[in-house]
């Protein structure tokens, strides 16, 4: 089955951002719906020229097809593309490889990959496989991270409600990229907040999935210039597109999880802008 149509986001200026009204952020910047049965999503952004999309494959495998914004005749030709599956188990398949990623494992596939399609062990508890893919031409070693593989680091505290664990998958110590770097963050039993005091990117822009979350509960995630904050509402299994120029940061009503997800000129996880308390509005 070929993909779903894509989504297309256009770039926005800073200073624009400022006069959108809920609706218009949401459409510029939330990923509302990633998984669908049988289907592969994709969201194709200007940011980096950056794809954010999910696969929930049901019964027969799904395809990642060529697509025609990237003007090349295999999707990854150009490309590489970095994959976490949040749902039951599955499988990928690339280049006469089969890779099996139990929930939470990690897949990494460079530029020059092929024949790439994703499916479930069980159709009753499909595999959820979301996929970031950046630009890339130099070919490096397709790698499989599961996630006891994942360095981790253990940041935050109670009495702060940001006490998490960070799962480092596609990172340069374990795996050879052209741009992206990939993770997830999970915060322990009453914390709530991500991320802050916060910080911007500003030579990478970064995509975050929130999942994990119940179907009542919602993150309030923190988006603009630091002296021009905005915020966005979100739901279990929804994504956000960060610019460089933007913090990304969060709040939730309950304990959740997210994958965040960059690429640019720099891969080193520590590449960040802090932003002092006294500076956010």
């Amino acid at each position: 089955m070929n993909a779903h149509a894509i989504d297309m986001r256009q770039a926005a200026h800073p200073r624009d951002v400022k006069r959108y009204d809920t609706s218009q952020l949401r459409a510029d910047f939330l990923i509302e719906s990633l998984f669908e049965a049988g289907r592969l999503r994709l969201t194709f952004s200007h940011l980096d020229r950056m794809i954010v999309g999910g696969a929930m494959p049901v019964g027969a495998p799904v395809a990642l097809a060529p697509y025609k914004p990237t003007g090349t005749p295999d999707f990854l030709a150009r490309r590489e593309v970095g994959i976490i599956n949040v749902g039951g188990p599955g499988m990928v398949f690339a280049s006469g490889h089969a890779y099996p990623l139990a929930r939470l494992d990690a897949l990494y596939l460079p530029p020059g990959s092929t024949a790439v399609s994703f499916a479930s062990i069980e159709a009753s508890h499909p595999a959820k496989f979301y996929l970031l893919s950046m630009p890339g031409t130099r070919v490096t070693v397709a790698k499989l991270i599961r996630q006891a593989e994942a360095r981790r680091i253990e940041l935050g505290s109670p009495e702060t409600s940001n006490q998490r664990m960070i799962y480092q998958y596609i990172v340069p110590a374990l795996c050879d990229t052209n741009q992206l770097v990939m993770g997830l963050t999970h915060l322990a039993t009453g914390s709530v907040w991500n991320t802050m005091p916060a910080h911007t990117h500003d030579r990478r822009s970064e995509a975050y999935l929130y999942f994990d979350l119940g179907p009542d509960a919602r993150v309030i995630h923190l988006m603009g210039e630091p002296g021009e904050t905005r915020h966005l509402v979100v739901a279990n299994e929804q994504a956000i597109l960060s610019p460089n120029w933007s913090i990304h940061s969060g709040c939730g009503t309950s304990s959740y999880s997210f994958i965040w997800g960059m690429g640019g000129d720099n891969v080193e996880f520590t590449d960040m802008d802090p932003v002092a308390m006294a500076e956010l509005r």
